[in-house]
């Protein structure tokens, strides 16, 4: 933009003269200016272009059983756009994962985004994910690691955020499509979370405060047998409720999904398994017309 200033500038100064060049010149000022705005456009372009998605090496992402010891649109799609009454009975839609799981990048792309993309005012939608908890101490076990408790913390801490739109009186939680936006960023690069570049560009891209979710996440009071509510928000203890839910349903696949409180499809290995409707429930257009039927029975 200097550049294009100074050449402007000096266009508006060059002298009068009478040689039969002078017209030539002044045409080949301004068409350097073009040119270098085309390039300075097209330099941006190419900038941000998403960066390709990482080779994945697929593997199941079950849970072992063992004691434990000392982590829209969501898809640049439209959002529905028929919004039912808020006062409408919901249906139960939920998906168990693990946040560092093929598995669970490949349930969350494939069906989960989708489906909400286009039945998301029908659905009652959470995240709940698959760890090994102590029965006699704080201690929460991931299967991929460390990380992926830290990122399914995040998630967690994402989704239980206090928000307060500009024009809302009342506060609330983080509205589902911001935070399986985000929840879709992270698991998109799964193989980098926790990485901190990856969780401030998707806290960036979807809205969320990426301080809120750091003090969420590093929070240290984890007493197990204290309510979520009372405190300060706390991902460890966020976590531990929900692979407790996990576990008291009998889920250990990555992804598990459930509908209307039922198992509905199961992504593993690579695969979609145990799926509804003689198999067919992995297809987004099968679930979504379950999701619509179950609504309207009951609204």
């Amino acid at each position: 933009m200097e550049k294009q200033e100074e050449l402007l500038h000096h266009r508006d100064q060059l002298p009068s003269s009478t040689t039969p060049n002078t017209p030539q010149r002044r045409r080949v000022v301004p068409r350097l200016v073009g040119l270098l705005g085309i390039i300075s456009c097209l330099w941006l372009t190419l900038h941000w272009l998403p960066v390709a998605y990482p080779t994945f090496r697929i593997s199941p992402c079950h849970q072992h059983t063992r004691p434990a010891h000392d982590e829209l649109s969501p898809n640049g799609g439209k959002a529905a756009t028929n919004q039912a009454s808020t006062e409408s009975e919901r249906v139960p839609f939920e998906a168990h994962i693990m946040s560092k799981c093929p598995d669970a990048h490949d349930c969350i792309r494939e069906l989960v985004v989708p489906t909400m993309e286009r039945v998301s005012d029908k659905v009652d939608f959470k995240l709940s994910f698959i760890a090994t908890v102590s029965n006699e101490s704080s201690d929460v076990v991931c299967m991929h690691g460390p990380g992926e408790c830290i990122g399914d913390m995040l998630m967690l801490c994402a989704a239980n955020l206090p928000f307060q739109p500009e024009d809302a009186p009342a506060q609330s939680q983080t509205p589902t499509v911001r935070y399986l936006g985000f929840a879709t960023c992270l698991i998109s690069s799964y193989q980098d979370i926790p990485d901190r570049p990856l969780v401030e560009q998707c806290a960036l891209e979807h809205g969320i405060d990426f301080d809120a979710l750091n003090e969420c996440v590093s929070q240290q009071d984890d007493d197990p047998n204290k309510p979520t509510q009372d405190g300060p928000l706390s991902g460890i203890r966020l976590l531990r409720e929900s692979a407790r839910h996990s576990a008291d349903l009998g889920v250990r696949t990555s992804c598990t999904v459930r509908l209307d409180e039922k198992v509905w499809c199961v992504r593993d290995g690579g695969t979609w398994k145990d799926c509804a409707k003689e198999g067919e429930g992995s297809k987004v257009d099968i679930l979504v017309d379950e999701i619509e039927k179950l609504w309207g029975q009951r609204n």
